[in-house]
This record gives structure tokens, C-alpha cells and sequence, in this order.
């Protein structure tokens, strides 16, 4: 009976488990020269035996001499079975695998050192197993002891090396998940370990990497975060040679998995992959064009807040996302814009997108995002008239904003919105329902009224039509404001700025052409408003050139409750006809057109306003200027239909009763408002 270490010798048997290595190297050459013989003659019975009793009375012995010596039989078997060992690899390559995760660190190195001989003569034929082989290694990379990780480095560029010239045979598809899991472990060797292997794959000119990128890119940007030097150049390098392969041939690019998540990336934190990312980004806009149409909220979830990155150190981020931008809208007006193309757009995930950034802290990014909203509405009017409501409320919050280019920007989105929605026919309802929550926004919000009413009303006439919008207001104001304080308050303000704005000059010459119809209706639209403020009546019935009118006015400003307030607007009134917007007004003092008529009554209201000044500089100085006016005026009766007031055909009479009503009404408003500050005493 053969003894159960046949056939092997006994003393081959025992060398074989002796604790002295060199004991265990001759065992092996013995296990060589037999193993060859046994191959020469086809004994594959023979052969079977022996690597089974070095992997089950060796390879699994609880004695680690014994296991090393299992490990060195092995691989001189794989030696001498040469270019057959493929016949034998899972035998041979099974034990030894198993020894890979022993606990002696000794039995580790010797199994990785076996391992490579078995490799080495088995080439292509472990392919099978290398997944395996890589899960192993990928451990032994970050084992405790030097030795096993060199022998684990000098195993995995033989694999590296076999796995490049058998790429028709290897299973790329069952290894990118392998890989994939390996990629998130935290290790710095594994993660040098996993790179390499993508960078290895990625230069074999026949495996296109490119189609496994979805499956490997989160990593990759994952792994840029490891605190490694040498980790974040490799991955750098490889995430840059991904892109190269991009940019010669795309075809292989799945669009949506692969943008989404470069936007994920490109809102880290971490500059570098922050800058990786959106370097990623413009790429793609550039290389896939209209394509990327149908990720455009997520691209400006990406970009839009790094428009505000100021300093050294953010400012390539900054620049890469400023021409981001530039390319979507380039993007969005394009010519080669199909109707198809315009149905990709998520047009609802973009506003949602847009309006959270409106109320960003950056001044760039907010006006960023006000600009593609005026883009939007100038480029698709009729998709996006859906957003217009939404938005206006948003809109009206950024005119508190500090920036006076915030708020001027924000201004021509509203007059885009605005006028995208009366394309066809003018629509004074939109007019009317903006303006009013305007006027809601100036009640609510007094630092606006204060500080930046006067820039949002200068600009609107600018944008829009500054006739429509005064229209608009006075309606406003006359019909739907019950709180007279404010109303008067907005009058004056309105009134000012018609007075001395630069961009109401064709309004202010409307009004002093009362003659005309609509002139005439404007006037009078305007009156039934202005009254709540009694001195901006005047100054809109001295435009208008009324001056009978203004001459019967301020006669009834003795009815007036004289305050500090009025008796300031007069001083300002007076300063205004010294401007040279009031040039005309001058002139008509030394007039001898239609008889005098304008003339004298004009002298009249000018005499009465003097009157009602106390003897400050503003009474000084208009008595001075009605000192120069010539006496011819007032030597002859004056005809009032040679006045511009009486061809004008307005009825002044239910004017005068209306301002006569309006002043009660305040007057009326402050004796009540006495009389519960004197039952309601102040509280201690």
C-alpha cells in the first residue's frame, strides 16, 4: 500500500514541511524534476495526485511550515508542467489563493510569491480567476508587512501585463463592478491599487473604457478627495485621459448618467473637484451641443453660484463656469433650434432652479439668473408665459435688493415678462396688475419707497410705456388705495420724478399740449390722483399750462391746513420754476400770445403762491423773478377763451369740486385722527 504522501518521497515528504527554507527549496526541486517527468510521459494521474496531497495534507495544515511548504510545491509544479500548467491552473491556483489571506504574514508573502510562478507559466489561462486574484490583491495592497505588499506589487504588474495582451479574452463587463466596489474603500493603497488598474485598461487601444465611464467616474471624483498627493495626480491624469477619449469619439457617452454626475460633483465642496467637474461641464456643452439641452437645470444648479468666487484661489472655477454660461446661452438663441429640441427643455426645473437663486447672496449670480430668466422669456414667450405669475412676486422681493444693478436687471426682466405676454394685442391689464403689487411691495416695504422707488419708476417708463404706466398709477391710486397717507406719498413721489426725470421729457410735453384729446384725457386722469397731494396739483396744472386753474387752486388753499409739509413742497415748487424744465413756464410771463391770457393768469397763481410762502429764500426768490415780469399783462380784461385751458375742453369746474372733496376728506381724516390721540392717552 502506497503511503498517503505518494509520490512524493518520504523524505521529499518531510523536507517538504521542514521549518528550514532551504530544507523546503530542495523539496521543491525534487517536486520539479518529477513533476517534468511525469508531464514527459502524459502521467496526468500521477500529477493529480501529487498537487492534491500538497493541497490537502499541506496547503491546509495547521502547521505554517507545512503551508510553505505547500506554496513553494505548488508553484514548482506550475514550473515544471511549463505551458501545460493551463491544464491544471484551477488546482494549481485554488490552494494558493487560499493562502493569500493567511494569518502568517510569512504564508502571505510565499503565497503571493507561488502565485506569481504559477501565473507566470499559466498566462492567459488564469484569466478566469482574475477576479479573485485582483479581490485579493486589492487587500494585500495595504497589508501590514512590506514584504507581502512588494510581492503583492510584483504579482499585480504580471497580471497587468497578461491581462493587456488577452484583452479579447478577459471579462471587462464582470469586472467593472468588482472595481466599482473598490473604488469608494477608504484605503490609500487600494485606491492607488483600483487607479492603476483603470489607467492600465483605459491605455489598451482596443478596450473602450469610455463605454464603462458611468460605472467609474463617481469613483474616480471620489477618490480626488484623498488627502494623497500622489492619489490626486493619478486620478487627475486619468480623469484627463477619459476625456481626451472623449473628445476624439463621443459616440460611446451615455449623456444622461454621466452629466448627472458631474453636476453632483461640481457643487462639492472641494475645489479641485469642484473645478474638475465643471471643466467636465463645459466640455460636454461644447462637444454635445444641443444635446445637453435637457440638463440644463441641473448644469445651472452647478454654475450659477460659483459666478460669485472671487480670489486667487477660485478664480479658474469662477472663469470655467462664467464660460459655461456663455455656452448654454449661446445654446438657447441658437439657429440650429428645433422645434424638438425646444420640447427636451425642462422649462419647470429650470425655473425652479432660477428662482432659488434669486434670492442668492452674490450679486453675480443673482443678476446671472435674471439675465437667463429675460433670456428665456425674449427666446420661448409662449412656454414660459405658464412661469410668469410665479415669478413676478420673486421679482418684486430682488428690488430690495443693495445692488442698483440687481434691481435694474430685475426691472427688464418684469417689462420682458410684461411685454411677452401683449405680443399680439396691448393688454392694459398686465400693466395694472404689475403696478399694483408694486405700489403693495412701496406700502409694505418702506426702505423700497424710501430708497428705491424713485430708480424702479425712472426705469419702468424707460422699459415700458411711461404713458401707460402714470395711466396705470393714477387709476391705482384713485380707485383701490383707501390709506391717504400713503396715497399722497406716492403722488408726490410720481409727481417729482414726472417733473424732473430726464426719461419723462416726452410725457412732461404730452401734458403741456392740453389741446390735444388724449393729452387732455391723460391730464385729467392724472388730476384725480394728484389731488391727494394739493402742491404736486399745482405743479401738474403749471405743466399742463392750466393757469386759470392754478390761479382758482391756490385761492382754495386757504381752506388748506397749512403745515411744515406743504409749506416744504412749496419751497420745492419754487426751486422747480427756477429749473430749466419750467424754461416754458418763464417765457409765458412775457408772452403776448392768444392776448395775454396765459400771461396774466399765470402772474395771478404765481402772486398766490407768494402769498401762501412765509418770507423765507423760496419767497425771495420768486418775488424776484414775478419783478420782472412786464405790467402790459394786466392793463386790459383778460378773454379765458383765448386761454390754452378753455380750447382744451376740460371740465375744470368738476375738477375744482373733486381737489375741494379730496382736501376735506384728508381734512376730515386728521380732525378724527386728533380727537382718539386725545381720548387714547399713552399708557405708562
Amino acid at each position: 500500500m502506497e503511503p498517503h504522501y505518494a509520490p512524493l518521497s518520504e523524505s521529499c515528504a518531510k523536507a517538504l514541511g521542514d521549518k528550514v527554507y532551504e530544507k523546503r527549496k530542495v523539496a521543491s526541486q525534487e517536486i520539479e524534476k518529477m513533476v517534468i517527468e511525469f508531464n514527459n510521459k502524459n502521467n496526468a494521474g500521477q500529477i493529480r495526485k501529487l498537487i492534491e496531497v500538497l493541497s490537502n495534507d499541506y496547503a491546509t495544515s495547521r502547521d505554517a511550515n507545512r503551508r510553505k511548504g505547500a506554496l513553494i510545491g505548488l508553484a514548482a509544479t506550475g514550473l515544471g508542467l511549463g505551458k501545460d500548467s493551463d491544464k491544471y491552473v484551477n488546482e494549481l491556483v485554488t490552494p494558493i489563493m487560499n493562502c493569500l489571506s493567511d494569518p502568517d504574514l510569512r504564508v502571505r508573502y510565499f503565497a503571493c510569491e507561488s502565485l506569481y510562478n504559477v501565473v507566470k507559466v499559466a498566462r492567459s489561462a488564469i484569466i478566469p480567476f482574475f477576479p479573485e486574484m485582483f479581490a485579493a490583491l486589492s487587500r494585500l495592497v495595504t497589508d501590514s508587512d512590506q514584504m507581502v505588499k512588494d510581492g503583492s506589487e510584483l504579482l499585480d504588474r504580471l497580471l497587468k501585463d497578461i491581462v493587456t495582451e488577452s484583452y479579447e479574452t478577459f471579462n471587462l463587463e464582470a469586472f467593472i463592478p468588482l472595481l466599482r466596489e473598490r473604488m469608494y474603500v477608504k484605503n490609500a493603497f487600494t485606491r492607488q491599487y483600483v487607479i492603476s488598474w483603470i489607467s492600465i485598461l483605459n491605455a489598451v487601444p482596443d478596450i473602450n473604457m469610455i463605454n464603462y465611464l458611468t460605472e467609474i467616474l463617481d469613483g474616480l471624483f471620489v477618490m480626488l478627495e484623498d488627502n494623497t498627493p500622489e492619489i490626486q495626480r493619478m486620478c487627475e491624469n486619468t480623469i484627463s485621459q477619459f476625456l481626451k477619449s472623449i473628445r476624439k469619439d463621443s459616440s460611446s457617452v451615455r449623456m444622461e448618467d454621466t452629466i448627472n454626475t458631474l453636476i453632483t460633483h461640481a457643487q462639492s465642496l472641494n475645489e479641485l473637484i469642484k473645478f474638475i467637474a465643471i471643466s467636465w461641464i463645459r466640455e460636454f456643452v461644447q462637444i454635445f451641443g444641443l444635446n445637453v439641452l435637457p440638463y440644463a437645470s441641473g448644469i445651472f444648479t452647478a454654475i450659477l453660484p460659483c459666478l460669485e468666487y472671487g480670489g486667487e484661489s477660485k478664480r479658474s472655477i469662477k472663469e470655467c463656469a462664467v464660460s459655461v454660461n456663455q455656452s448654454m446661452t449661446d445654446l438657447f438663441s441658437s439657429k440650429e433650434l428645433k422645434p424638438q429640441d425646444v420640447a427636451k427643455i425642462d422649462l419647470r426645473s429650470i425655473m425652479e432652479v432660477l428662482s432659488q437663486y434669486l434670492t442668492h447672496n452674490s450679486m453675480h449670480t443673482k443678476i446671472a439668473v435674471l439675465k437667463w430668466i429675460h433670456h428665456l422669456f425674449t427666446n420661448f414667450p409662449k412656454e414660459m408665459s405658464a412661469h410668469a405669475n410665479n415669478l413676478n412676486n420673486n421679482l418684486l422681493l430682488t428690488l430690495a435688493d443693495n445692488s442698483d444693478e440687481v434691481v435694474l436687471q430685475s426691472l427688464y426682466v418684469l417689462a420682458q415678462i410684461i411685454n411677452s405676454q401683449d405680443t399680439e394685442n396691448f393688454d392694459k391689464t398686465h400693466y395694472r396688475k404689475f403696478l399694483l403689487s408694486l405700489l403693495n411691495l412701496f406700502s409694505e416695504e418702506k426702505l423700497i419707497l424710501e430708497n428705491r422707488a424713485s430708480l424702479i419708476i425712472r426705469q419702468l417708463c424707460v422699459l415700458l410705456n411711461a404713458e401707460y404706466i402714470y395711466r396705470t398709477f393714477a387709476e391705482i391710486i384713485a380707485e383701490e388705495i383707501l390709506n391717504l397717507k400713503f396715497a399722497s406719498t406716492v403722488v408726490r413721489l410720481l409727481n417729482m420724478i414726472l417733473l424732473t426725470s430726464t426719461e419723462l421729457f416726452e410725457l412732461r410735453t404730452s401734458l403741456r399740449d392740453i389741446s390735444n384729446e388724449k393729452s387732455a384725457d391723460l391730464f385729467q386722469c392724472l388730476y384725480k390722483s394728484w389731488v391727494h397731494c394739493p402742491v404736486s396739483t399745482l405743479s401738474l396744472c403749471l405743466v399742463a399750462q392750466c393757469y386759470q386753474h392754478v390761479s382758482e387752486l391756490v385761492i382754495l388753499f386757504a381752506d388748506v391746513e397749512i403745515t411744515l409739509e406743504l409749506l416744504s413742497e412749496l419751497d420745492k415748487l419754487v426751486q422747480l420754476i427756477e429749473s430749466p424744465i419750467f424754461a416754458p413756464l418763464r417765457l409765458t410771463l412775457v408772452s403776448k400770445s392768444n392776448k395775454c391770457a396765459d400771461a396774466q393768469y399765470l402772474a395771478h397763481a404765481l402772486f398766490g403762491i407768494l402769498m401762501l410762502l412765509p418770507q423765507t429764500t423760496a419767497f425771495d426768490t420768486l418775488r424776484n423773478r414775478l419783478q420782472c415780469v412786464p405790467n402790459y399783462w394786466g392793463q386790459q380784461p383778460v378773454d379765458e377763451r383765448n386761454s390754452l385751458e378753455y380750447k382744451s375742453g376740460i371740465d375744470f369746474a368738476a375738477l375744482r369740486e373733486h381737489f375741494i372733496k379730496r382736501q376735506k376728506a384728508y381734512r376730515d381724516q386728521r380732525i378724527t385722527l386728533r380727537k382718539r390721540n386725545v381720548s387714547m392717552p399713552e399708557s405708562n
